[in-house]
């Protein structure tokens, strides 16, 4: 994987416009407030950082922008269009997609069919079209076939690409998950520690494949991880969440440094390091 100062670099110098904006965004579950007037931008083709302690707010905060839950207050834009409110199904075709902590695959389909079921509006969904016009279908089938074998390729999945997904190790699932968001091409996808019970090996395998589709690709992303030295690898910026606030936002540098951040956080060990 690539040097954490070799991506800031090269994402300093593109040019910047929002993809997703978020202003006072707030989640309360009956007396329990979340997330507590959330505001921060994300920018499109980076790759943003979204640390902090479990219970900080992050998942409820990723929930909300993907419309799994409707916000308490507060509004939510993609690429300038609010979509606050906007239910997972409309945000997908709008380009915004998210991934779980528990991989959520088909486990009874194989690693190939799990990515030829995530494009919509196949000319095959309607019945008639099976019935007079089974070339189109045909057609169809082809190039959403040739589609999941180019993303097969490119995650370096060919050796299981006949396996059940249900077989997968947990760094695979992760592999298959982010090739499941390939397949919609989005605009910015949301990842969910997508390092969570995943060994070193096939988190570095991961971590080039983020890099890759964003460099090659463009691809935006937004992910939650524990593992700084992953966030470190791969983030600019960082954005700290802790009780359902924004604590700190910044370079990887300026959150390593941020002695805030450190005694709320990444621990007094972190700051002994650093002393030593």
């Amino acid at each position: 994987m690539e040097e954490a100062g070799s991506v800031s670099e090269q994402l300093a110098h593109r040019p910047y416009c929002s993809m997703i904006k978020i202003e006072n965004l707030s989640k309360n579950f009956g007396g329990i407030q979340a997330v507590k007037n959330v505001s921060f931008s994300i920018e499109a083709g980076s790759i943003t950082g979204l640390v902090g302690p479990n219970g900080a707010g992050k998942s409820t905060l990723f929930n909300v922008i993907a419309g799994r839950y409707h916000p308490t207050a507060g509004c939510v834009y993609l690429d300038g269009e609010e979509i606050t409110g906007l239910g997972p199904h409309e945000l997908f075709h709008k380009g915004l997609l998210r991934t779980f902590q528990v991989a959520h695959e088909f486990a009874t389909l194989s690693v190939r069919d799990n990515l030829m079921i995530v494009p919509g509006c196949h000319p095959g969904d309607r019945l008639i079209n099976i019935w007079l016009r089974p070339d189109l279908v045909r057609k169809a089938d082809q190039s959403i076939g040739d589609k999941a074998d180019e993303v097969i390729a490119f995650l370096k999945l060919e050796h299981v690409a006949s396996e059940l997904a249900g077989n997968l190790s947990g760094g695979q699932k992760k592999l298959l998950e982010l090739g499941r968001t390939m397949m919609a091409d989005p605009k910015i996808v949301f990842l969910d520690e997508v390092g969570a019970g995943v060994n070193r090996t096939l988190l570095y395998e991961i971590g080039d494949a983020i890099l890759r589709l964003n460099k090659e690709r463009n691809f935006t992303f937004c992910l939650i991880e524990h593992d700084m030295e992953f966030i470190a690898q791969l983030c600019d910026p960082v954005i700290v969440m802790t009780e359902g606030a924004v604590m700190a936002e910044g370079s990887v540098d300026d959150i390593l440094s941020n002695e805030q951040v450190i005694d709320a956080y990444l621990g007094t060990g972190l700051k002994n390091r650093r002393a030593g």
